[in-house]
């Protein structure tokens, strides 16, 4: 028997009901998940029902059994890797979005998302001051958005030397250098990996990782044929940009491509703290973010921004008879990224944006840096902690004299769940890094955190 439409309303009540039950318990719960991986495989190890079940009762088995391994990552004390929580519209917006079932691929066929997530881009390009030609388009994250803007770069380098990669491939085409700073963040490599470009060339960077303009220069000097350069806005341990102004004119005026990967640091050209320090920023060719770190809005939503939208369109254009195109002459979403198929995850975007404000935009990022201000100046007044970096935006580096030192006080921290937070390396050390990325973070989070690290402290010194 077809299912009806009333059909839905008591398994999304159940899920509404979860859903709440879940939030209501994040402020208060431990982070970290009460049960491991081996637990919730062994909760999950039954065999497929050999006939349908109770929509609702598959609802509140589903959240019954997942409750205990769930992070709460959305917690005003996560402060692992670079992960944001959700504001209030944008969750409440991608309910909407998985209700309404919209393949966001076409604008004839979807023309609500896409009007959408045109508006949305438009905003991210008045806010963040970037080419209001620019084209923007929506992908699953950051290391997706910066595979588009460097496939976007490398088909306009190769064009320029003369060679179509869609056309011939890369078997026998110039080779395309790509420099990077040395703490280059994973996800470029990646991207480069997917383009078939291999390892990039790294150029020297300061104490704080910002990549080193006469060394980029130097660099660009040597290189011959087509050449990408990827910068960096928000350095994973320290926060630090790159010099964009210097480094963006000296690479145009060796005809590179310049793409910046700022996942969660380009938020930061919304307010005008941070102007000086991105000066030049909008003369990038390409620029990669994740609305899902600064911006809070929930999993999946990276954004890729291309000032040239023909090299998007040339990159990621899909040509078949059953596509129903308008004549606006604009690109359709699947134009844009890799995707033909995809949910509308822009729609969170606009619905984040439109609750903010500009106002409430630049406020969101200034308070996450002003919490992060704190956690450092707080933990900076505890004996034997290290804070290493220049906190200059989001993001802290600790180390609690010898590595072994600082991953017993990183164990101790994870088993104690109160915070989270990461261990890393960086600059040769072991590190513990902090992330600031939650909109709901307080003062009390920020007490509570560099208590829960003193705690930590004491408990790694006990087991010496």
């Amino acid at each position: 028997m077809p299912l009806s439409p009333d059909e839905y309303r008591a398994p999304l009540a159940r899920a509404a009901l979860h859903a709440g039950e879940w939030l209501d318990s994040v402020p208060t719960r431990p982070v970290k998940p009460r049960e491991g991986i081996e637990a919730l495989e062994a909760a999950f190890a039954r065999s497929l029902p050999e006939h349908p079940s109770d929509p609702a009762e598959v609802v509140d088995e589903l959240a019954r059994l997942a409750e205990p391994g769930l992070m709460a990552i959305g917690s005003g004390r996560f402060f692992g890797w670079v992960m944001g929580g959700t504001l209030p519209a944008a969750l409440a917006s991608d309910w909407l979005v998985s209700a309404w079932d919209q393949n966001n691929g076409l604008r004839f066929a979807t023309p609500a998302t896409a009007a959408i997530e045109e508006r949305a881009g438009a905003w991210i390009l008045d806010l963040l001051g970037l080419p209001t030609t620019s084209t923007v388009g929506f992908t699953t994250g950051g290391t997706m958005a910066n595979f588009v803007g460097l496939t976007a770069g490398r088909g306009a380098v190769l064009e320029a030397a003369g060679w179509n990669v869609n056309r011939d491939g890369l078997t026998g085409a110039p080779r395309v250098s790509v420099l990077v700073g040395a703490e280059v963040h994973s996800s470029v490599e990646l991207a480069l990996r997917y383009l078939g470009l291999g390892e990039p060339t790294r150029v020297a960077a300061d104490a704080q990782g910002r990549i080193r303009p006469t060394a980029l220069a130097e660099a660009l000097a040597a290189a011959e044929g087509p050449v990408l350069v990827a910068l960096q806005a928000g350095n994973l341990h320290s926060g630090a940009f790159d010099p964009m102004r210097e480094c963006i004119r000296v690479a145009h005026e060796h005809g590179a491509w310049v793409h910046v990967d700022g996942a969660f640091g380009l938020w930061a050209a919304a307010s005008p703290r941070w102007a000086e320090t991105l000066d030049g920023l909008g003369e990038a060719d390409s620029w990669a973010t994740d609305a899902h770190k600064t911006l809070n809005v929930p999993y999946d939503c990276g954004v890729a921004v291309v000032a040239r939208a023909g090299a998007m369109q040339s990159a990621f254009t899909a040509h078949t008879s059953y596509f129903i195109r308008d004549d606006a002459g604009i690109p359709d979403p699947m134009d844009i990224v890799p995707e033909l198929s995809r949910r509308a995850r822009g729609v969170p975007v606009w619905a984040a944006l439109r609750s903010l404000g500009r106002t409430g935009t630049i406020e969101l990022v200034e308070r996450l840096a002003a919490n992060a201000q704190a956690l450092a100046e707080g933990l900076t007044a505890v004996p034997g902690v290290e804070v290493l970096n220049d906190v200059v935006f989001t993001q802290i580096s600790l180390a609690f004299g010898s590595d072994e030192r600082t991953r017993a006080v990183t164990q101790a921290l994870i088993a104690d769940g109160a915070v989270w937070m990461s261990g890393s390396r960086w600059a040769g050390r072991d590190v513990l890094r902090i992330s600031v990325s939650n909109w709901s973070t307080d003062a009390s989070d920020v007490t509570a955190s560099i208590d829960a690290v003193v705690r930590a402290m004491a408990a790694a010194d006990a087991r010496r």
